[in-house]
């Protein structure tokens, strides 16, 4: 798993939209690049809208936040528009963005990783757990406290 003090890996992969969507096109700006098994399930879906939920707050800190999983786009524009998520959801179909970042779990799934990212895209913390909360607890901690 790619490790606090590393660079990111960049990737591109089609957004829920189909359109290529590149990592490096986010530098200058810090990133919460979270990784999630499947879209619209119980515990990705608070996940997706505890960040939706504080979208306007990561904004106003110039916060950007992406989503990946496994899913293809037809599902992730879906997810997106049931819950009605203001960024990215990345479709990473051939599991390569999951590989790269070393999360793909052992069913070829995603499992539940938070990457935030410096202005550089260099790793800056990593939250590795099942549940939702964490993840949302120390973004908001990381980047809404100060």
């Amino acid at each position: 798993m790619v490790a606090v003090g590393e660079l990111a890996p960049d990737f591109e992969a089609p957004n829920q939209d189909g359109s290529p969507f590149r990592l490096s096109s986010l530098r200058g700006a810090p990133v919460i690049l979270y990784f999630y098994p499947k879209a619209d399930t119980p515990g990705c879906t608070i996940e997706a809208k505890g960040f939706r939920d504080r979208y306007q707050e990561f904004q106003g800190k110039k916060v950007r936040v992406v989503g990946v999983s496994t899913d293809d786009c037809p599902e992730q524009k879906a997810f997106q528009q049931k819950y009605g998520l203001p960024f990215p959801l990345i479709a990473d179909r051939t599991k390569a963005v999951a590989t790269k970042f070393g999360v793909l779990g052992p069913r070829g799934n995603a499992r539940r990783v938070s990457f935030f990212l410096d202005e550089q895209g260099k790793v800056v913390e990593v939250v590795d757990t099942s549940s939702p909360d964490p993840h949302l607890e120390r973004a908001r901690a990381r980047y809404l406290t100060h």
